[in-house]
């Protein structure tokens, strides 16, 4: 394999489960010609600088991530969404080598098209914040808070997205409450809810829904 990165030999290595996946999806991807990086402590694979795909490892499977897998051609509906509200990566799950040797060809076209799609340039329309349905709880501390409604408005919209599908998110009303609660005065800094203290991202821009997010 060619331009293999020494940081990815390391998380295979302490990879004690999926290490023969992980090393299969590394073959593919790598033959592809795409440069292999680390980043949130995963193996990640860009073109020409922008991200284009991601392997990963979970309790029950591993996983191919592609970043704007929405923008690919998929007839027959192999890729699946992380999770119900993501707009624009896609992944497909895996639980054996040869799930993952038996799927290399349609693999290897995902790929391809991937990088197309970075040198086209294309973009992932994404919902307009007017679209997405703001909870009653949150709709209430904003009218209670004016300077965190300004917060809010001032926010990004894609740290606005973050907030409204992760309060939303919740099934119960006091939930939903906590959560405002616990991230209003990260809202009043400015900060989107995956934001550190300094401002870089904590998660991976793609999460298959399997561990506790906003951690």
């Amino acid at each position: 394999m060619k331009n293999k990165n020494p940081k990815v030999d390391e998380y295979l290595r302490k990879s004690k489960k999926w290490q023969g996946e992980l090393r299969e999806l590394r073959r593919i991807v790598l033959d592809c010609g795409l440069t292999e990086e680390l980043k949130w402590r995963t193996p990640c694979y860009t073109h020409q600088d922008s991200n284009v795909v991601m392997i990963g490892r979970f309790k029950e499977y591993c996983t191919l991530s592609f970043f704007k897998g929405a923008l690919l051609k998929d007839v027959k509906n192999i890729l699946a969404k992380p999770g119900k509200n993501t707009q624009a990566a896609r992944l497909i799950r895996f639980t054996s080598v040869r799930e993952i040797v038996e799927m290399e060809p349609i693999l290897s076209a995902f790929i391809h098209e991937s990088r197309d799609v970075e040198e086209a340039g294309l973009k992932v329309t994404f919902k307009e914040i007017s679209e997405f349905d703001i909870p009653d709880e949150l709709e209430i501390k904003l009218n209670e808070s004016p300077a965190l409604k300004t917060a809010f408005a001032a926010l990004t919209p894609g740290r606005q997205r973050g907030y409204l599908l992760y309060f939303s998110s919740a099934k119960q009303s006091k939930t939903r409450t906590s959560r405002i609660e616990k991230y209003s005065q990260q809202i009043l800094d400015g900060k989107g809810i995956n934001d550190c203290t300094c401002g870089h991202s904590r998660k991976p821009p793609q999460c298959d829904g399997s561990h506790k997010q906003f951690q």
